[in-house]
């Protein structure tokens, strides 16, 4: 059996963030395949901190928004 090889974690090495003119918030910019496991696994697990987040916005790309919404269209159950 392979022993796990622990790494100590610091964050996101290429990370561009940026603060905006308008908030003193910092905006981090990611891939979407780099947070979506961790949400997915959160929800999965109903972790509490997410509802601190629940009145958040996100930014998508137009595109990703289009697909979303044509994903919902089709995910209704039909009468």
């Amino acid at each position: 059996m392979a022993r796990n090889r622990l790494r100590v974690y610091y964050g996101p090495e290429d990370v561009a963030s940026e603060t905006s003119p308008s908030s003193s918030r910092q905006v981090v910019t990611v891939p979407v395949s780099e947070v979506l496991p961790l949400l997915i696994e959160a929800c999965r697990a109903r972790r509490g901190w997410l509802e601190d987040f629940s009145d958040d916005e996100i930014t998508v790309s137009s595109d990703l928004y289009e697909v979303l919404l044509a994903y919902q269209h089709f995910q209704r159950p039909s009468a």
